[in-house]
Order: structure tokens, then sequence, then C-alpha cells
């Protein structure tokens, strides 16, 4: 038998201990686990004093439910690592929030009227987009969303130079006629 086997048998036989209430069984449950669980409760929360909470929220609930414990159902450590989990994620969702201050000065972001506001331009200008001729769209779509220059433009569709920009200029103006009623 492995060492691995043997820590592990010894494991499960001390949360069945603790399962009737052996103190000394749980003492050295807690001096084997306590500190991979206080470790991964700092991973997870990354503050010492709500992962102290929930390695000691682990141990008392170790204590209260080492008799749901099933050997056959998989390994003591997993089992205890489980409801690590599980006390690490209460202690996340009583995040504690900090004060907030007032600011100083007014917020420079849009508020939601201005985000829906800027939504709707958004949809009215693809809108319009789309009802510019195909040659016309592509090229503007090159140019403001893909960043080409109209010399990249031109090599990227095989096409003369003048004739991007020509496809620009009218395809700009066409849809500048298009939008004429969303000007301020």
């Amino acid at each position: 038998m492995s060492v691995a086997v043997a820590t592990a048998e010894s494991d499960s036989r001390l949360i069945q201990r603790v399962a009737g209430g052996d103190r000394d069984a749980f003492t050295e449950l807690y001096r084997r686990f306590a500190r991979p669980v206080l470790g991964m409760a700092m991973r997870q929360l990354g503050d010492n004093g709500r992962a102290e909470e929930a390695a000691q929220e682990t141990f008392a609930a170790v204590w209260r439910s080492a008799r749901s414990y099933r050997p056959e159902r998989g390994s003591a450590s997993a089992w205890l690592y489980a409801v690590a989990r599980h006390a690490i994620i209460d202690r996340a969702r009583q995040r504690r929030e900090p004060a907030v201050e007032v600011p100083e000065e007014a917020s420079s972001e849009a508020g939601p009227d201005e985000q829906a506001e800027g939504a709707w331009l958004t949809w009215r200008v693809h809108s319009a987009l789309e009802q510019l001729p195909e040659r016309e769209r592509a090229v503007l779509e090159l140019a403001y969303w893909s960043g080409l220059s109209q010399a990249e433009i031109a090599s990227y569709l095989d096409v003369p130079l003048g004739t991007v920009k020509t496809r620009t200029r009218t395809g700009l103006a066409r849809l500048a006629g298009l939008l004429d009623e969303v000007r301020p």
C-alpha cells in the first residue's frame, strides 16, 4: 500500500471519527488541511481576513456535516475541499462593498439617455450603410472599420486607386443624404 493511499484512508478514518464527535480526530484533520484550505481561500478571495473566515467556516462545516461524508463517493480530501469551496463561495457572495464616496466632479461618461441615443445612431448608420450599393459599402467598410488606406483598399479589391476615391466620395455623399434627418 502506498503512502498516499494510507494517508487518504487515514483522512477518511479521521472524518468518520469526527462524525462521532472525536475532538482529537478533528484537531488532526485541522492540522493536516488548515494551511491548504487557507491558501485556496486566499487565492479565491484575495483578502486575508475573508480567507481566514472562509477557512474557519470550512472547519465548522466539517464538524457539523462529517456524517454526510461517504468514502465510496470519493477521497476524504476531495470531500473536504468541496466543503471549503462552498464556504469560499459563500464568503465571496458576502462581498463587502466599500463605502461610496461622492465624486467632486460630474462624470464625463455618457448617461443612460446618451447611451440610448448613441445606440440608436449606431443602428441608424448601419441601416443606411445597408442601403448603399455593394461597391460603395465595401470601400467604406474597409476604410472605416478595417482602418485601411485608400491605396491598401485599391490593392485589396484589385481596382485602380482612382476608383476607390470615386467610390468613397460617392458612398459618403449618398450616406450623408440617407442620414440627413439625424444631423443636429
